[in-house]
């Protein structure tokens, strides 16, 4: 069993020197590591601020404004947020407030939770209000879920549609596709376009949902995971991909320490990896483990990927299918 994300934060300051694999961190300086994100041409640091629901666990704004800083601090260039993290855009405007004389450098996703094409446009001006700027990097279609869903966002005057009108108008640079939901439908959807990114969940536990009687149900089946299934389809067309739920809102952490799960998602062939860091000490450790950076062995990828039993592979999933990081 792996240490507790409590146990692995206090070897880390106990220690100063090690972390549980052998990785040095003592006297951890320099910039973060940084690779390119895919055709974007971008580079973007390989740990990102995920403005998420964990990020709302700071309650006061103060206390999020000075997460936000420190991890800019730190050397983080890309930053991921949402219009529907939080009421009336809030992550947005924490952000926005985090970023102003310091946007610079910074490579800032955002992204647009509606299916309604007619109500886009207005949704992404909130968005770049709140952000406090004319123009983001990124904008990704928010949450991918089944073939109905996909087709919505494909129809003629939907938001895919109004989002490549927008980004003509320099309202952002690129478009992405965002999924934790069906391997196989994000599969489709990167197939069919040309997306500049995408962000999917990417770690040693994810299989995904497939459709089946009543709706969405677990797919136990490894093969059609997001590593497998989609991941090559992005690495082919060269799109930036973003590996995301990296600990499963903390649930894989009981099972694998969380230096091996981060490092697990970026021994896959990603740009970044989005990470919630809802405490300042987070925020260090996974700073550290990102300057120290050394790919898993494929040894070691599968005793994280092998060693979950297909029933809490599937309680992930169902968590997943539901799971509005909002």
């Amino acid at each position: 069993m792996g240490m507790t994300r409590r146990e692995f934060l206090e070897s880390v300051a106990a220690t100063g020197t090690a972390l549980s694999c052998g990785v040095t961190v003592e006297g951890a300086s320099g910039p973060l590591p940084a690779r390119t994100l895919g055709k974007t041409g971008a580079r973007v640091s390989i740990l990102a601020l995920g403005a998420g629901s964990r990020f709302l666990m700071y309650k006061e704004e103060d206390e999020a404004l000075e997460a936000a800083k420190q991890a800019l601090d730190a050397g983080i260039t890309y930053v991921d947020t949402s219009d529907d993290y939080g009421q009336n855009h809030l992550s947005e405007r924490r952000i926005g407030k985090a970023l102003k004389g310091r946007r610079q450098g910074i490579f800032l996703a955002t992204k647009l939770s509606s299916r309604d094409g007619a109500e886009s446009r207005r949704i992404v001006e909130e968005s770049l209000r709140a952000l406090q700027v004319d123009q983001v990097d990124l904008i990704h279609i928010h949450s991918l879920t089944s073939e109905d869903d996909l087709a919505s966002i494909e129809a003629k005057g939907g938001v895919l549609e109004q989002l490549m009108k927008m980004r003509d108008e320099k309202l952002m640079r690129f478009i992405g596709i965002t999924s934790h939901t069906d391997p196989a439908v994000l599969r489709t959807a990167l197939e069919r376009h040309d997306f500049d990114c995408t962000q999917m969940a990417l770690n040693g536990a994810r299989t995904g949902m497939k459709s089946g009687k009543g709706g969405m149900v677990p797919n136990p089946d490894i093969t059609t995971s997001f590593e497998t299934t989609a991941l090559s389809v992005a690495a082919k067309k060269n799109m930036g991909v973003i590996a995301m739920k990296v600990f499963a809102q903390d649930a894989l952490v009981a099972h694998a320490q969380p230096e091996k799960l981060l490092r697990y998602s970026l021994s896959l062939p990603v740009a970044t990896a989005v990470v919630g860091m809802p405490k300042l000490e987070y925020i260090t450790a996974n700073v550290q483990i990102a300057k120290n950076f050394q790919p898993l062995s494929r040894s070691e990828m599968k005793q994280i990927s092998g060693g979950l039993t297909a029933t809490k592979k599937a309680e992930l999933d169902r968590f997943f299918s539901t799971h509005v990081d909002a």
